[in-house]
């Protein structure tokens, strides 16, 4: 018998300043390309009434 047991990891990271810079970096652009994307989606269905299905990504 398998058992589905679902397991999680936490791991804490101590980046230095240049890292904290490249990361803080990193987030924002995802960020903004994941809210360009969303506008794109909700401009869409209001346009059409139909969910947009495929993404750039």
């Amino acid at each position: 018998m398998k058992s589905n047991l679902n397991k999680a990891y936490k791991f804490r990271i101590y980046p230095d300043k240049k890292q904290e810079e490249l990361l803080a970096k990193t987030f924002g652009c995802c960020r903004f390309i994941y809210n360009i994307m969303l506008d794109d989606k909700r401009k869409e269905y209001e346009a059409t009434k139909k969910m947009k299905k495929t993404t750039p990504a």
